[in-house]
């Protein structure tokens, strides 16, 4: 981790679970000659963290981490989605906790972004770009593990 901290590391008290998507969608130019790939990567901005990230958030008690992570990829970008594979979960300290997050792949339906309290802005990027764009390390490499899959154009 890039934090150094892996889990357990000067942590206590129980985790705080959460879970989110790498929300994906075909870019409309990719059935032009020399697309390098045919997928966007949404990325947002929380200026709470000042951070560029993938959806996410906290689940609520006794909530499925899978409808939690469709309904903070809604809260967070207007958008729908269909949840696909598993990625690898993340596993960090917050203010002294141990933090687990569950992702999905998720191929995000048409919709429209509104900023809002915890989300002001969402881009779509190739691959490259959202890698380069995304804060911490642990988000970089889940663009690598969506890449990985074998279903995604």
């Amino acid at each position: 981790m890039s934090d150094g901290q892996g889990p357990g590391a000067s942590e206590s008290g129980p985790p705080v679970l959460a879970a989110g998507c790498v929300l994906w969608r075909r870019r409309p130019t990719a059935r032009f000659r020399g697309a390098s790939t045919g997928l966007e990567i949404a990325v947002v901005h929380r200026p709470k963290y000042d951070d560029w990230s993938h959806p996410k958030g906290k689940l609520h008690p006794g909530e499925d981490p899978l409808r939690g992570a469709v309904r903070e990829v809604r809260e967070e970008t207007g958008l729908d989605c269909v949840p696909g594979l598993p990625l690898p979960a993340a596993h960090y300290p917050v203010n002294g906790r141990p933090k687990e997050v569950v992702y999905w792949a998720a191929e995000a339906r048409p919709g429209a972004f509104v900023p809002n309290r915890e989300v002001d802005v969402l881009l779509w990027l190739r691959p490259d770009e959202a890698r380069a764009r995304l804060t911490h390390e642990r988000d970089r490499a889940l663009v690598d593990a969506l890449l990985e899959l074998p279903h995604l154009p």
